[in-house]
């Protein structure tokens, strides 16, 4: 029987012939990709699609405001600190929407 010496070393010359493997296949594959590209004139931004064109989103109008301060908040999200304070101090969050 091997010692585990003798197996380690044989797991590292095999940990090296694979990493040599996977280059190797790497290397194909891309060469396969790069002719084929130059075959059908794909370019690396057919590839990418382009940039996507997103809508620009307006302001949204503020639904509820701090009365003290003029703080608002459009309702969408997080509830600001000051909104969440005095909810805890038992007010309602429609006492400060915005009429």
């Amino acid at each position: 029987m091997a010692t585990y010496k003798e197996l380690k070393a044989q797991a590292e010359v095999l940990l090296q012939q694979a990493e040599m493997a996977r280059r190797a296949e790497i290397a194909a594959v891309v060469a396969e990709i790069q002719a084929r590209m130059k075959e059908y004139g794909i370019t690396l931004a057919d590839l990418k699609g382009g940039a996507k064109k997103t809508k620009a989103r307006g302001a949204v109008a503020a639904k509820y405001r701090n009365p003290a301060t003029g703080e608002s908040w459009s309702g969408r999200g997080r509830a600001p600190r000051w909104l969440a304070d005095e909810m805890a101090k038992g007010r309602a969050r429609d006492e400060f929407l915005v009429r």
